[in-house]
């Protein structure tokens, strides 16, 4: 969340990402619309993602299923037709389960800083290395959405605001830690999966943005790199 003015050593690895419909935050109580009968396209792949038989026909248990998965994730409308945003959207869990506790496998984010706080956009994550030392992380996080994608680059924490509201926005930004013009990790009370994204900053649940700011400081160092799916 972009914002103009306002008032104001334990590794997690990946417990968080086998299980990620848990991480959910703030995620709407289930929907009373009623299971759509449709099949859609990628109805296969729904399915195989959440272990129900593989058909690719609609059925009253699939669409219940596909339906609590949006609603968890925010996916909106919730009625358990597989289309391309809940495609997406699993398809995005999927890459992220995959990455295990070796987020910097790629050796992207530099190990030559020290303490760092590293942001791939691609696949959504964020974790603090110091060296080649995982820290805390990885965790899902959700950046800018198409039209307000953060910027990507290596940027510093200059200023923190425990209590922050955004007078842009008028939305309160707890935790936040500006790293870049209106940038920062701030926590906010949404899924982390919830499309189409911020409005530039990199959002988090309560619970990761408090170990963010327990464990960075002013001047640390933040990399952002890699393109958000569907900027």
């Amino acid at each position: 969340m972009r914002h103009i003015g306002g008032r104001g050593a334990v590794v997690l690895g990946v417990t968080g990402l086998v299980a990620p419909l848990t991480l959910a935050l703030g995620a709407a109580p289930a929907q009373a619309a009623s299971c759509t009968t449709r099949t859609g396209p990628y109805q296969k792949q729904a399915e195989k993602f959440l272990g129900r038989p593989v058909d690719g026909r609609q059925s009253a248990a699939d669409c219940s299923a596909i339906r609590n998965f949006q609603t968890t994730h925010g996916v909106t409308p919730a009625i358990g037709y597989a289309g391309p945003v809940t495609w997406g959207v699993m398809d995005l869990v999927s890459r992220q389960r995959a990455v295990g506790n070796k987020p910097n496998r790629d050796g992207k984010c530099p190990t030559n800083k020290g303490r760092i706080a590293c942001v791939n956009l691609t696949l959504q994550l964020s974790w603090i290395q110091d060296g080649g030392r995982l820290v805390y992380g990885p965790v899902p996080v959700r950046t800018g959405r198409d039209g307000y994608e953060t910027r990507t680059g290596l940027k510093r924490i200059y200023w923190r605001d425990l209590h922050h509201v955004s007078n842009l926005y008028d939305v309160p930004m707890p935790y936040s830690q500006f790293f870049d013009g209106g940038e920062a990790f701030h926590s906010v009370a949404l899924s982390m999966w919830n499309p189409p994204g911020s409005h530039g900053c990199v959002n988090m649940t309560s619970k990761d943005a408090q170990r963010y700011w327990s464990l960075l400081k002013t001047g640390d160092d933040v990399f952002v790199y890699g393109r958000k799916p569907g900027t």
